[in-house]
């Protein structure tokens, strides 16, 4: 793991940093995206000690990648219900980020989305992540998707080590996705997306004696939905269940090739519930797990001296597994990799629960939380959120209130506009 990445995640992950002023902020932002500094991450303990593994499972061990932009939710519907969206009642164009293989059964032939979301706003005014998807079914069994997601991190003033300015630079990410999506039956379908990864933090060039360049990617997406239905006392009851592996791609570098690190494969799993209350009032549930299929950083022991522990070879000591893996040995790693055991496993998957109230199917009303672990990075909060749909044109809203911790997105309303573009075309 390269300092750079590191201190970038921790920048993105840890939300006391928005505590600072604004100046502070800036320079935090420059040290962490840029990573200038050495700031280590990793964890260290005493060789001289005996830690046993439920001491390690309390110990904070944050699971961080490269691009962690790619895990923001894009949508306010799901964005007010939790970050829920795997398994969703009346996909939309957004469906195609959360799982490709809903907009089968989507009702409208085509779609189309705009998400914006500030970052930050109440320190900086210049950081914000945009979200662009749409989608055209092709038949009844099949669609195609694309979208694309841009984050700005606002303009960054670059010093050398002595604090002298060398010039600015405005740090952006993007990523373009291409999908298909198909059905199997009228109850299941299944879906692929293709990534395309751009990350632009510090540009090209050489800048205190390190060489840097734009980090790339690509990725994929494997996404299934099983759909099903029964009656009980009279009423229609639905369920849905949903899988989505994200981000199955190649490590990326802003530097040299041998400090590749991991992009953030996820595996996401959700349940959605419908509960007709009669002919105008619906009720939807939803509930998703997600967990980052990357290595957890283990625990390297550290001698008397303070320096690294080493084994016969020259090797680090560490508790816990390598790190330094492929991605698909990563993936298969990060499921009881874990210093901490089977505890820490556990608290590296993170519940979402939503709820979305639907009147007449034009109002909505939503709500959720989002809990994960302390010692996984501690984001929890609720969130609250409106629906409203004027005949092809569709706005949602959603709203962020932190239970501790303070967070990027709180106190802001983010807004997403979704059009029926067949509508559209049929009115004119």
């Amino acid at each position: 793991m390269t300092d750079s990445k590191k201190n970038y995640d921790t920048l993105w992950r840890n939300p006391k940093f928005a505590t600072l002023p604004m100046n502070k902020i800036k320079i935090l932002a420059s040290v962490g995206v840029i990573g200038l500094t050495a700031m280590s991450l990793q964890a260290q303990v005493s060789s001289s000690g005996q830690l046993s593994q439920q001491d390690l499972s309390s110990k904070l061990n944050t699971v961080s990648t490269m691009v962690p932009f790619l895990t923001i939710s894009p949508d306010s519907r799901s964005a007010s219900m939790g970050d829920a969206g795997v398994a969703l009642f009346n996909p939309d164009a957004n469906s195609a980020a959360w799982n490709n293989a809903n907009l089968t059964f989507a009702k409208n032939k085509t779609g189309f989305s705009m998400s914006y979301a500030p970052w930050l706003r109440q320190l900086v005014d210049d950081v914000g992540f945009s979200y662009l998807s749409g989608y055209t079914k092709l038949g009844k069994n099949s669609a195609v998707s694309g979208s694309f997601r841009y984050f700005s991190l606002g303009n960054i003033n670059f010093t050398d080590f002595e604090g002298l300015p060398t010039g600015n630079f405005n740090p952006n990410e993007f990523a373009l996705d291409v999908g298909y999506a198909t059905k199997f039956s009228d109850k299941f379908a299944m879906g692929v997306n293709l990534r395309y990864i751009y990350s632009n933090l510090v540009g090209s060039g050489v800048r205190n004696g390190i060489d840097y360049s734009p980090g790339t990617s690509i990725a994929g997406d494997i996404s299934l939905i099983y759909r099903d239905e029964f009656r009980a006392s009279g009423k229609k009851h639905r369920w849905n269940l949903g899988m989505n592996i994200q981000n199955i791609g190649a490590k990326m570098t802003y530097s040299s090739e041998e400090n590749r690190d991991f992009i953030p494969t996820n595996l996401k799993l959700g349940v959605g519930y419908q509960y007709e209350i009669d002919d105008h009032n619906e009720l939807f549930i939803y509930l998703d797990v997600n967990k980052l299929l990357v290595p957890t950083p283990p625990y390297y022991l550290v001698a008397m001296s303070g320096s690294d522990s080493l084994d016969s070879d020259g090797n680090r000591v560490f508790i816990g597994q390598d790190p330094d893996v492929s991605p698909v040995q990563g993936m298969i790693q990060s499921f009881y990799d874990a210093p901490g055991g089977f505890s820490e496993e556990l608290n590296e998957w993170t519940p979402s629960l939503g709820f979305e109230y639907l009147y007449e199917k034009t109002f909505a009303l939503r709500g959720g939380v989002f809990y994960e672990a302390n010692t996984k990075g501690a984001r929890q909060y609720m969130t609250l959120g409106l629906g409203m749909k004027f005949e092809s044109l569709a706005l949602d809203a959603s709203y962020l209130i932190p239970f501790a911790n303070r967070h990027p997105l709180q106190n802001q309303l983010r807004f997403s506009l979704l059009l029926d573009m067949a509508a559209i075309t049929d009115e004119k």
